[in-house]
């Protein structure tokens, strides 16, 4: 692939010629804002805030959409640049709420962060305020459309990454923008949630909300199936609030399914069992470990003894580990003896 030489901010880049201005300057550390953009998602250039100046174009451009050149001269960052991306923020508040300390997002909401950074304490002309009931395909999620900024990352990843398209953007009678979704479509992925830049989605299963700067984030690896999807559990006060996709590293890339990103109630439900149960008298009691373990032993002994290995079947979790998985069915076929072993892939 033909690489290509380039100035931006004074600094001499080299990029690859199929790259954005946005692509390369982040991979030489350079930081342009961006709300829109995500790596993902082919270009989108909806919110106006990745312009920068190139020599020789009297106009500025948008750096996710447009392609380095050799030679080329860029500029990301001057007055000219502040003030516009200013107007843009602008544009994006005139119908969004500035309730930051009660939106379930603040702290790590793109959106909060360059308001702040370029200086808007407050919009001139507001629009008025739009109803929040409005329901969303899934009761899993929660929709706030006065806090969208119509970036249009949800309706496109939806397309683009689930290749499902539940989502579309159209306007109300009163010209705002509010997100249509097709229920009959909709999985409850949660991918439009992963990928909102604000808080107009929010996670919905919890009733717990914890601040970004509150939770513990633990890296851990999703149960449900083999494909050892990449999570993280957002703990607040030793319990899960939350499910979210690791963008870093992991065959799923921050992608999750239903079960992954929702299926977490049952870590702290009052009905897991926490000791072992026998049936005595036809009642269920609770019994030691070694007391349980020591009848199960006995009796797949006998049963194995008295009408052979097949007279025994194991089934599996798909809560568990694919280790221990590995494990059970090695259990069944090496120690019991038998072939007869399946399991739940279903929540």
């Amino acid at each position: 692939m033909s690489m290509v030489k380039f100035t931006i901010d004074g600094k001499e880049v080299v990029a690859t010629e199929s790259a954005t201005i946005l692509q390369a300057a982040k991979s030489a550390g350079i930081k342009i804002p961006t709300l829109c953009y995500h790596e993902r998602l082919n270009p989108i250039g909806s919110c106006g805030l990745c312009i920068v100046e190139i020599d020789g174009n009297a106009d500025a451009v948008s750096a996710c959409s447009t392609p380095v050149m050799e030679g080329m001269i860029v500029n990301s960052h001057s007055d000219r640049l502040f003030r516009l991306r200013q107007e843009s923020l602008k544009l994006l508040l005139v119908s969004h709420p500035l309730d930051c300390p009660i939106c379930d997002k603040a702290g790590e909401c793109q959106l909060q962060d360059l308001v702040f950074e370029y200086g808007i304490k407050d919009v001139e002309c507001r629009a008025p305020r739009k109803s929040n009931n409005v329901l969303y395909a899934t009761s899993l999620i929660k929709y706030w459309p006065q806090r969208c900024i119509a970036c249009l990352r949800c309706v496109t990843a939806c397309k683009e990454i689930k290749g499902i398209g539940a989502l579309e953007m159209q306007s109300d009678p009163d010209g705002f923008n509010l997100l249509a979704v097709n229920p009959d479509v909709c999985v409850s992925c949660g991918e439009c949630l992963q990928v909102c830049p604000t808080g107009a989605l929010t996670e919905n299963v919890s009733r717990i909300k914890g601040r970004a700067f509150q939770v513990k984030k633990v890296p851990t690896t999703c149960s449900y199936c083999g494909c050892g999807c990449q999570i993280n559990l957002n703990i607040l006060n030793n319990q899960v609030v939350s499910v979210t996709g690791r963008d870093d590293l992991g065959v799923n890339q921050g992608s999750l399914c239903v079960k992954g990103r929702f299926g977490y109630e049952f870590i702290a439900s009052d009905q897991r069992l926490t000791k072992p149960l026998i049936k005595k008298d036809g009642i269920f009691k609770e019994a030691s470990w070694d007391e349980a373990l020591d009848l199960v032993a006995k009796t797949f002994t006998q049963i194995k003894n008295e009408n052979g290995p097949d007279a025994i079947g194991g089934f599996t979790s798909a809560r568990c580990t694919n280790e221990d998985n590995y494990l059970f069915q090695k259990f069944m076929r090496a120690v019991i003896g038998t072939n007869n072993v399946d399991h739940c892939a279903r929540l």
